[in-house]
């Protein structure tokens, strides 16, 4: 039998306290938060970030300063979800699942997707690759 190990929250919770001492991280019931700052470059402002994750679903992380914004062509903010919930992986390819700890994927992808936003503000070209998926009209 093959199968792989699934995180528990608490798991999720002891990897991203262990891995990044300096996030508050906080474990209610049937979620994990985590809250923060990232710099993806020494040139880099520090965003500060949320992330909520529930066993089953795609984590969300929203930056929440400095506030996400166009860029200079006016182009609307690529690979986000509505409210600018990041769009870090294409959810049909599982990238990112309970098999997998938050720590080593999605804090990465996190700064990785900050740091194409930057230089998509400078070029106008989102060099981050990607598909983003369509959202189904409710």
């Amino acid at each position: 039998m093959n199968s792989k190990k699934k995180y528990t929250l608490a798991e999720q919770f002891v990897a991203l306290k262990k891995d990044y001492p300096e996030f508050k991280v906080r474990l209610e019931k049937n979620r994990v938060f985590c809250s923060g700052q990232l710099r993806p470059t020494a040139r880099s402002v520090y965003y500060s970030f949320k992330l909520s994750y529930k066993v089953g679903t795609r984590p969300k992380v929203k930056i929440t300063s400095p506030v996400l914004k166009r860029n200079f062509k006016n182009d609307k903010i690529p690979h986000v979800y509505p409210y600018n919930e990041l769009c870090l992986y294409y959810p049909n390819y599982q990238e990112f699942n309970s098999e997998k700890l938050i720590a080593d994927c999605i804090i990465p992808w996190t700064s990785l997707w900050l740091y194409h936003y930057e230089n998509w503000h400078i070029t106008g070209k989102w060099e981050g690759g990607g598909m983003h998926p369509k959202l189904k009209n409710k």
